[in-house]
Parts: C-alpha cells; structure tokens; sequence
C-alpha cells in the first residue's frame, strides 16, 4: 500500500467518525481530487508526491461542508456540473425522476417533445433531458440569482431555454403547448428542520429546501402551473420526500383535470415522485 491509500483509510475513519455517511466513496474523491487523478488511479500517486492539502479538504468535510462544494462539481447521470454555495446539490434520488421522464417523452408520439423544468436549481433535470432526449426542446426556470449564476454557468453550451423567474408564474407563452412538466421543487416542512442532514440544512438554500408546514405548499402551486402548461395528454412529473408517498397524487385528481395519478419508487424502493397526465377533453 503507497502513502496516499494509507492515508485514505485514515480518513475514511476520521469521515466515519464524524457522522459522514459515505466516508469511503469521500475520502477516495477528495483524495482524487487533490491530487489530479481518477479514483481509480489513487494506485499510482508516489510517495514523494502525497499532498498535505488533503487533510485540508478532510477537515472541511470533517464539518459536513458537502462533497460538492469542496470540489465545486457534482455528477448527474451522464453529466458533471458546476455547483457552490447558493444552489442546490442534485442528489442520486432524482435521477430515476428524470429517467422515468426520459422514457416517457420517447413513448409519446411528438417529433420534437416540448419540456419545461420548473425550480431548474443547478440546470441538472433540463440538461440531462436535453441530452438523453435529442430533439426535445427544453425550457427551465429559476428563481433565486445566485443560484443561477451556477445554472448559467452549466447551461453555457446547451440549447436550454433558461429564464428567471417564479415557477408558478412562468411560461405564460408555452400554455398548453408542453408535453411534460417536470420539477423537483422544495418538499421539506419546517417542522422537519432539525432531522434534515447538516450538509443540506447548513448549505444548500432554504429556498430550495422548505415549502410549509407539510411541505406541499409549491407541490399544490405547481399543480396548477403544470395544469396551465401542459396539452391535454401531456405528462407532469414531480420529486417529493419519500414520507410523503400516498400524499402528492391526491393534489392531481380527476376534479383539477388530472388522470392516472400515481407515486413510483427511487432505486430504494421508496416512494420518491409522483406522476399524472392531463385530462383529456
């Protein structure tokens, strides 16, 4: 074993001691990271070119300062992006979202598919549907500037149609036109704070995070934003916490205009999004 790898099982007790969750997978990205290689390449560093700024960033994470900020990039299905203070960390859970989203827009009989993400955050949702999904044309909206300052950053080179504003007051151009509506908005109640892990609650903007006092306050504005926006037929899909499985597809019911309301599971077999599709006349 190099000193680098021994060093890493040093961290990877000091990360575990210290409540991280993934202390091993942290450690060996940390240790990537400062010292400008792969994972799997942690090997190869030599001895003489161990880096003590490692302990550094150890420390950092030590105080639950994400992995994310730390490195200032984060991995989303087939993409990296550029995230730090002010936005919103995309996490494992939404990408079985956006692949269930993906799966349906191709099962839709649409040349080129419209889709709006609302709370678009790091750009994570739109870009990866943009990508895996070629010809559809992708509109995102965000609230917040500096969390947009990081969505521009992401959205640099992509055919993403990124506006600024309120997710239930946006694309008055695109009503009842969209095929799919999707969003992974702020689900978190207030009264669930102190149980939230500390590198979302001291890190990622409450703006992303809280939304009421059961946390469906946008969920129940969105459902009618996606109303407003989607053709008859088309799809909305929506993250919610996985406490509130049975709760969200009571906000799309037949009366609101809604068929086919139904939670699905993450990778974890929890119930993590809710589906509908709009009535048809």
């Amino acid at each position: 074993m190099n000193l680098l790898l021994a060093e890493v099982a040093q961290a990877t007790q000091r990360l575990a001691d210290a409540g991280v969750p993934s202390p091993r997978n942290d450690a060996e990205e940390l240790a990537a990271y400062v010292h400008g290689v792969k994972r799997g390449a942690l090997h190869s560093v030599k001895d003489s070119d161990f880096d003590a700024r490692y302990w550094e960033v150890i420390a950092r994470r030590e105080q639950r300062e994400p992995l994310q900020h730390i490195t200032g990039r984060a991995y989303f299905r087939y993409l990296e992006l550029q995230v730090g203070p002010g936005v919103f960390v995309p996490r494992p859970e939404t990408e079985s979202v956006v692949g269930w989203a993906i799966d349906a827009v191709r099962a839709m009989d649409v040349v080129e598919p419209r889709i709006v993400d609302l709370c678009t955050g790091s750009g994570a949702i739109a870009l990866a549907l943009a990508q895996e999904v070629p010809r559809s044309r992708v509109h995102a909206v965000e609230l917040s500037e500096e969390a947009l300052q990081w969505t521009r950053k992401n959205m640099a080179d992509s055919r993403v149609d990124l506006r600024q504003g309120n997710a239930l007051d946006a694309f008055h151009d695109l009503d009842g036109h969209v095929d799919l509506v999707i969003s992974n908005p702020p689900y978190i109640p207030l009264t669930e704070w102190e149980y939230v892990a500390p590198e979302a609650r001291d890190y990622d903007p409450e703006l992303a995070l809280f939304s009421g006092e059961d946390g469906l306050d946008l969920i129940r504005g969105i459902e009618r934003t996606a109303h407003r926006l989607l053709r008859p037929g088309g799809v909305v899909v929506i993250e919610h916490a996985d406490t509130q499985g049975g709760q969200v597809p009571w906000i799309f019911t037949e009366e609101r205009g809604w068929a086919d309301a139904a939670d699905h599971p993450d990778l974890n077999n929890r119930p993590r999004f809710a589906t509908a599709r709009k009535a048809l006349p």
